[in-house]
């Protein structure tokens, strides 16, 4: 992996893992390749392939069994996760609504004060 693409290496590697999983070289229920297999192959540190596979676990789309493999247990985009980040969009969006009227509101009464000194 020698993209230079501003993005962190281990979402570049979490991406093509998931594409792979939803490709179908890795279906629900089979290992994904060892971390240092996926190392040679992505061309990246023990770390980034580790963070990769965290981003994925924190996803629900695989599982570890400590002292023996990571598992393929959901295709990308079925997890519950997927719910929660986009409730997450739309309380942003809220939040980035109600800031906005806020930060309009502010500035109006700051340009009232400002005409209300500026008067001689």
């Amino acid at each position: 992996m020698t993209e230079h693409t501003g993005r962190p290496k281990y979402l570049q590697v979490a991406d093509e893992l998931r594409r792979a999983i939803r490709a179908g070289s890795y279906p629900v229920g089979s290992e994904l390749p060892s971390t240092s297999q996926l190392t040679r192959t992505f061309e990246v540190s023990t770390t980034v392939v580790r963070a990769a596979v965290r981003e994925l676990r924190q996803e629900g789309v695989v599982q570890g069994q400590p002292g023996k493999a990571v598992y393929v247990t959901a295709e990308p985009g079925e997890t519950p996760d997927d719910t929660d980040r986009s409730d997450l969009a739309v309380r942003l969006r809220e939040l980035e609504d109600r800031t906005s009227t806020a930060l309009a509101a502010l500035e109006a009464r700051v340009t009232e004060l400002e005409g209300r000194t500026s008067r001689p």
